[in-house]
């Protein structure tokens, strides 16, 4: 080792400790590795091919409309799930719903690196058992189907470049507006690209179809938010203690880095209040709290039955997991935006200015001003009971469009 590089090494252990000067070198290193061997490329989510691009686009149109009375064949374009993937099971709640009105429906899985098709349709059959579709790779040419559903910015790309001489009927259920999940640049531009081709838009909620139309011009359907009322009720209308949060580290769209160092902040003000985490570890914290790794929805609604108020914070839609925790009497804090407050009107929510005091701040009024009986009973049927009406307008929407 040059005799520089020793010194400038030793002196950042003197400064920072051995921890961080070997998470520096470890960083470097794999730096290089991913320079060497041109990993970045591997975190691009589509092959090359499958890029569509809305100035070129030319789509074959459905001819005509099928038979009132036929059963239509429906594809669904989306990536392998993973066990309790909140957006999938979303969309698997529109599959079933067209298969409940007699509709045939297959899932056509795309992963640019190839995908395990074994273990991603035991995946689908042991966490979604309700889910009759039909699994399979994406073709090369998406044909044989009355109307197809994209899902996410990179298979409205994949349908729009392997449909294209094919005569359908083309949707996109939009979750989550895209762009968002990246820095304005080619990945931002692609996705941003993906609501131009001229799909039937069904957009969840009002803010995606606002920010469709504020960003892009781009008209969509709007069909609501729904939640689980069998499964999110409250239980305990006795004490609550502690607060609970959510952390998708590998997600900032999900804003785990501001809820740490509000959580930080929080517990100087509250250090008697327990923090429960779920979802990603969180390491190198230095906040006391208990996590408890991915939970079931079971598990989920006890943790929540139990809490006095939550963390909430998405910012490219609204979360689940606020109408979620307040069916369960969990205050949700939730950051702030105009378009988010047309999809979440509950009253006992609580709305924080994105910034760590704010929501520390928001969360310190929860706790110290907790709900009694009547209040928890009152905020929790602020909640949404069903995913009955999305499921409805979302089944009206595709059989409007391809029946007539």
């Amino acid at each position: 080792m040059p005799t520089d590089i020793a010194s400038e090494l030793l002196r950042r252990i003197r400064t920072n400790g051995v921890q961080e000067a070997s998470r520096r070198v470890a960083r470097r290193v794999a730096q290089d590795l991913s320079g060497m061997f041109n990993t970045h490329e591997l975190e691009f989510p589509l092959l090359r091919r499958d890029i569509a691009d809305s100035t070129l686009l030319q789509l074959k149109s459905a001819d005509g409309r099928k038979d009132f009375g036929m059963p239509l064949d429906v594809a669904w374009l989306c990536t392998p799930p993973g066990p309790g993937s909140g957006g999938h099971t979303t969309l698997f709640r529109m599959v079933g719903a067209l298969e409940s009105r007699g509709h045939n429906c297959s899932l056509l899985l795309y992963n640019r690196h190839g995908s395990n098709m074994v273990q991603a349709e035991a995946t689908i059959r042991r966490h979604w058992p309700w889910l009759r579709a039909k699994v399979a790779p994406v073709p090369d040419a998406i044909e044989g189907y009355d109307a197809c559903v994209a899902s996410s910015w990179e298979t409205a790309h994949v349908l729009a470049s392997r449909s294209a001489a094919t005569a359908m009927h083309r949707f996109y259920f939009i979750q989550d507006y895209e762009p968002f999940f990246y820095p304005r640049g080619s990945l931002y531009s692609l996705a941003e690209d993906s609501y131009r081709f001229g799909f039937k838009n069904i957009a969840l909620g009002n803010m995606v179809t606002e920010v469709l139309r504020e960003n892009l011009g781009v008209g969509s359907v709007t069909v609501p938010f729904g939640c689980d009322g069998e499964a999110y009720s409250v239980k305990n209308y006795g004490p609550r203690r502690g607060v609970v949060f959510y952390a998708r580290e590998t997600a900032d769209r999900r804003g785990s880095l501001l809820a740490k160092l509000a959580l930080e902040e929080f517990h100087d003000r509250h250090p008697e209040e327990t923090i429960h985490v779920y979802g990603d570890p969180l390491r190198s914290w230095r906040i006391p709290h208990r996590h408890y790794g991915k939970l079931t929805v079971p598990q989920l609604s006890q943790l929540y039955n139990k809490t006095l108020a939550g963390l909430a914070l998405s910012f490219t839609n609204i979360s689940l997991v606020a109408e979620e925790m307040l069916a369960c009497g969990t205050i949700p804090v939730v950051n702030d935006h105009a378009f988010a407050r047309n999809d979440l009107s509950a009253r006992a929510v609580r709305w924080a200015p994105p910034t760590p005091a704010g929501i520390a701040q928001a969360l310190s009024a929860a706790v110290e001003n907790g709900l009694t009986v009547n209040e928890t009973v009152v905020a929790a049927s602020q909640a949404r009971k069903s995913w009955l009406p999305t499921q409805t307008l979302t089944t009206s929407i595709i059989e409007t469009q391809v029946l007539g």
